[in-house]
C-alpha cells in the first residue's frame, strides 16, 4: 500500500507508467470492508452539508491523497494573500439536477468485463451513499466516437413517423 497522507486512505497502487499511479478497486474490497478490515476504494464516508459559512474539500493528487477530506471557513475580509473567490448568493444563474457521467458503448463493454462482484463494487462506488452518489447518467444516441462500429436507429429515408427506429445489441445488451 501507499504510506498514508493525513486524512488519506490505504492503496493499493498500481503504475501505469509516466506517474500515473492508481489505487486498485476490486471484487475483493467489499468483502474485506463487511468484515473491518481496513481497505481502500473510492468510497466516502457519508456527506454531510457543512455549517454555513465553512466548506468541505475533497482532494487526490499523484502524491497520494486519495479523497482526502478537510474542511475550512470562509473569511469575510482581505487579510490573507492568495486567490480571492468572491461569492454573490443573491444572483443565482442555475440549478444543478444532479451529477454523474456517462455510460458509452466502451464504458459498458469494459464494466461488462469485470466479475459480478467487482461490477457491484464499481457500481456502488458511483451511485450508494459510501461512494460518489452519481444520480444522473448520459447515454449517447446510436453511436458515438466511443463505439467499436457505426450504427444508428433509423437509416430508412424520409422515415419522419420512425417506423424503422430499432435499438441495437449494443444499448439491449449493454445499456439498458
Amino acid at each position: 500500500t501507499l504510506p498514508c497522507l493525513p486524512g488519506a486512505r490505504p492503496c493499493s497502487p498500481k503504475d501505469f507508467g509516466h506517474g500515473s499511479l492508481v489505487c486498485v478497486c476490486n471484487a475483493t474490497y467489499w468483502a474485506m470492508w463487511a468484515v473491518g478490515i481496513p481497505t481502500y476504494c473510492d468510497t466516502l464516508d457519508p456527506v454531510v452539508v457543512p455549517v454555513p459559512g465553512s466548506y468541505v474539500k475533497y482532494e487526490s493528487s499523484k502524491a497520494g491523497k486519495r479523497l482526502e477530506r478537510s474542511e475550512g471557513k470562509f473569511q469575510s475580509s482581505l487579510s490573507t494573500r492568495g486567490l480571492l473567490l468572491t461569492l454573490d448568493i443573491s444572483a443565482l444563474y442555475q440549478h444543478v439536477k444532479g451529477f454523474g457521467g456517462s455510460l458509452s458503448d466502451a464504458a459498458a463493454m469494459n464494466i461488462l468485463k469485470l466479475s459480478r462482484p467487482a461490477q457491484d463494487n464499481l457500481l456502488r462506488s458511483y451511485f450508494s451513499e459510501s461512494g460518489i452518489e452519481y444520480n444522473l447518467i448520459r447515454v449517447p444516441m446510436a453511436c458515438s466516437d466511443f463505439s467499436v462500429r457505426p450504427y444508428s436507429y433509423d437509416d430508412v429515408p424520409n422515415d419522419y413517423e420512425l417506423k424503422h427506429f430499432r435499438l441495437v445489441d449494443e444499448d439491449v445488451k449493454m445499456k439498458v
